[in-house]
């Protein structure tokens, strides 16, 4: 990741970085300009200095400085900061010491995992050789006896939750009015927004430890030992008549959501489809108007369960500032991420024909509903289904193409394959991008659990034959370019949704 990419990015996310310091004229200026070169947005809080710190930081330019008049401590700046960041309209904020022990080139770690896990409070492991030998033996103990409480009060387990250097999703920072204002804050953070469902990521980070003699250190061992004694004390029973009450009914509702959409599923397929379809076998003899009812039954429930009766715990948001209407034919290309993908293609209009794998076409289920409504397997290949599709245009279909033909648990824009472009050649007629965001959060690959996710469709521009031509003479060359197109226009979604996951 660039330079410029990563000050971008961290902007168009909403992240900036928030430091604390108490009296670290030697080292502050130095942590400040590096982690300025990564971020442009950068919070430093001046909690009760009373050496050079505090005329340094005025002398730097491009900074928000919060000044406390009487040292609170680290618990107290980070609420500050926090409090600063979240006014200032910031979504997420990255914390790193300014002693220098932490390296702000590490950023772009953090910025990687936040994304790829939108919403999560990622923690930076500082790397476990260079803190064999640089920690002392009661940071050691520390740093073992924080771990060993985080794990017993959420069970969960942190190789470094003492580490300062983290990433936390500010609209998720629960219980904040009630931290500790000291240096036990960071361990009430973590366990509080495991209590809560905030997924943890550790990512690896470098560290530096000075000299003893050079290092600026403001732990008291048995005054901060107490304090740390007396939290862990309240926090485990907390963990009994909170944590674990919470993680429960959030396992329930997850379980309920779940349930509760396969059984809808079940219905359709088994009780409704069924006698719909023997209807229109039976009664209809005009053929157009019997495939057209399966049709319009495929779209019917595409809009139910996304437009008007929702899926469970999803929040689904469509955007159309074209005003497509799909009355005439197109190609249409959406990026793959998730079994709900289908749902979200054929919502738009009933005129609207699926290439499918063959498991789908012949699934046992569902299957018949598929032929009925006239899609194909891609298996049969292209100049073979060619005079189907042909008429399928000519009577005023449109035809839905995955370009990827599979799809990532990441979500990651795969490779695009040439056929969809080919057939828009040969047709004659649009492409449509349809981009998506989500479906595959809310669904993951591999994933057993509906989980609470915004799912956001936006229809773009159509693109005409003679435009196509621009992105590439030759089919290859404009799936290749269409496929950076929707990397960008993805990540804009991404960055603009995943402020408020």
């Amino acid at each position: 990741m660039t330079y410029a990419s990563t000050t971008d990015t961290l902007r168009a996310r909403g992240i900036c970085v928030v430091i604390p310091t108490y009296n670290n004229a030697g080292t502050i200026g130095d942590v400040v300009s590096r982690t300025c070169r990564q971020c442009r947005d950068v919070i430093v809080v001046c909690d009760g200095c009373t050496d050079g710190t505090p005329d340094i930081l005025r002398g730097m330019e491009g900074i928000t400085l919060v000044v406390r008049e009487k040292n609170g401590g680290k618990g107290a700046a980070l609420k500050d900061g926090f409090r600063k960041a979240k006014s200032m309209g910031f979504a997420y904020a990255i914390t790193l010491d300014a002693d220098g022990q932490h390296f702000p080139e590490d950023i772009p770690a953090l910025l990687h995992a936040n994304q790829k896990h939108p919403g999560a409070l990622v923690v930076g492991v500082r790397e476990r050789e260079a803190r064999s030998k640089g920690q002392g033996a009661g940071s050691k103990f520390a740093n073992a006896f924080s771990n060993f409480w985080f794990a017993l009060q959420t069970w969960h387990r942190l190789e470094d939750t003492q580490s300062g250097f983290r990433l936390y999703p500010l609209r998720k920072l629960c219980c904040i009015g009630l931290l500790t204002s000291r240096y036990e804050a960071e361990l009430e953070l973590l366990v509080f927004a495991s209590w809560h469902g905030v997924e943890l990521v550790s990512v690896p980070v470098g560290v530096y430890y000075p000299n003893p003699e050079e290092r600026v250190s403001h732990f008291r061992p048995v005054r901060d030992f107490s304090r740390i004694f007396v939290l862990n004390t309240v926090l485990c029973v907390l963990a009994v008549v909170y944590g674990l009450p919470r993680a429960l009914w959030r396992w329930l509702m997850t379980f309920l959501r779940t349930a509760y959409s396969l059984l809808f599923f079940l219905l359709v397929v088994v009780f409704i489809c069924p006698p719909y379809a023997l209807y229109y076998r039976l009664f209809v003899r005009d053929e157009e108007r019997r495939r057209m009812g399966m049709h319009r039954l495929l779209c019917f429930f595409a809009r139910f369960v996304t437009l008007w009766h929702g899926i469970p715990g999803v929040r689904f948001s469509l955007g159309n500032p074209e005003g497509e209407d799909f009355g005439r034919p197109a190609i249409i290309i959406a990026n793959h991420q998730s079994h709900l993908d289908l749902m979200t293609m054929l919502m738009h209009t009933p005129r609207l024909v699926c290439l499918t794998k063959d498991w789908v076409w012949n699934n046992r289920l569902y299957g018949y509903i598929i032929r009925g409504a006239e899609f194909y397997p891609v298996s049969e290949g292209t100049e073979s289904l060619m005079p189907k599709l042909r008429s399928l245009v000519e009577r005023g279909y449109s035809i839905a193409v995955y370009p990827e033909g599979t799809r990532e648990a990441d979500c990651k824009i795969m490779r695009f394959r040439q056929g969809a472009f080919y057939l828009a050649q040969q047709l004659d007629i649009d492409v449509l991008p349809i981009v998506s965001y989500g479906t595959g959060k809310a669904l993951p690959k591999r994933g057993k659990y509906l989980r609470k996710w915004p799912i956001r469709v936006e229809i773009d521009r159509r693109i005409s034959p003679q435009e196509l031509l621009t992105f590439g003479e030759t089919p290859r060359l404009q799936a290749s370019k269409m496929r950076k197109y929707f990397e960008r226009r993805y990540a804009e979604m991404a960055n603009r949704i995943e402020q408020d996951v």
